[in-house]
């Protein structure tokens, strides 16, 4: 297996062998020891649901410190990291997993472990704004610890099985790229990635890399998900991260598929994708001068018609 297998039992066993099982693995998918100047290690984790969100906010922390010590200086969570895929129903306890953004608890708590490590980390959580008001939100944090700003889900589904609407109000922040330690990073969540006009707004807006962490089950969504992020880095020129969590949860039938990976800006994976059934930890080299060497090439942006295209927006 290509991706870094990484459940708590195999990150021990891996640490006490020198990391034969792991580290070296991973280190199959990277150019060399040290990346390129340009070249940002990059780092993504798909898990299941441990039961509790201390215990989930838990490992992610060892996820994020294992990704540091191999070379990772950003990292992205899955959807709703700390939780259960909660959508499945429609219950109102739930509401109770939603903190305030940047000053609640998980933000603060991240906020100090970037720092340490030097490490960029893009949370997507449950914000709670004030009462009521509830969303579907990742916040960004740079390698100094400081938060750069968050991302609210744009899409909202409504659908069996993904009651999301019940939980949060549609995103109203825009697309935001946030210019970090290692380059300038966008956040599109989920089912967003069914829509090309954000796509399209974090390319204008400046983004080099964009992560698109999800909860997306097997029977609906499993035959897209190779071909619309790869299809969206390729429009618009810029690396896609990918997450998807794995496992079936107690609340539903949605069987979670994982198949995490990161695509370059010419649509193609860099790299194996990873498992659709186990947890795993996933960490690539990204150049990002191939960011320009590609916009350069195809002059897609260059080429655009907005001047042709208000039906799309007055319709």
């Amino acid at each position: 297996m290509d991706c870094l297998h990484n459940d708590l039992a195999i990150l021990s066993h891996n640490t006490a062998e020198g990391n034969r099982g792991g580290i070296n693995r991973w280190r199959n998918q990277t150019t060399e020891e040290n990346p390129m100047a340009s070249e940002v290690r990059a780092a993504m984790v798909q898990t299941a649901w441990t039961g509790d969100k201390e215990s989930m906010i838990e490992l992610h922390e060892r996820y994020m410190r294992e990704a540091a010590a191999a070379g990772a200086r950003i990292m992205c969570f899955q959807e709703l990291f700390y939780g259960p895929y909660f959508c499945q129903v429609q219950e109102t306890e739930y509401y109770d997993y939603a903190e305030a953004i940047p000053d609640g608890p998980t933000t603060k708590r991240f906020q100090e472990l970037a720092a340490e490590l030097g490490m960029v980390v893009v949370l997507p959580m449950y914000e709670k704004e004030q009462e009521g008001l509830l969303y579907n939100t990742a916040a960004v944090i740079d390698a100094d610890g400081t938060y750069l700003g968050k991302y609210r889900k744009t899409h909202i589904p409504q659908v069996k099985g993904f009651w999301e609407k019940f939980y949060f109000r549609p995103g109203n922040l825009g697309y935001p790229v946030f210019d970090t330690a290692v380059g300038k990073v966008g956040v599109y969540i989920c089912y967003d990635r069914h829509f090309p006009e954000g796509w399209r707004a974090l390319g204008l807006n400046g983004a080099q890399i964009v992560f698109n962490p999800s909860a997306t089950s097997r029977g609906l969504s499993s035959y897209l998900w190779q071909l619309e992020q790869p299809a969206s880095a390729a429009a618009n020129m810029y690396f896609v991260g990918a997450i998807n969590r794995v496992g079936i949860e107690a609340l539903g039938d949605n069987d979670f598929y994982g198949t995490t990976y990161f695509a370059n800006p010419r649509g193609q994976f860099v790299g194996d994708v990873c498992s659709d059934q186990d947890a795993e930890l996933i960490i690539r080299d990204l150049d990002l001068d191939q960011v320009d060497e590609v916009r350069n090439q195809w002059a897609f942006y260059r080429d655009r018609r907005p001047d042709m295209y208000g039906p799309l927006t007055s319709a």
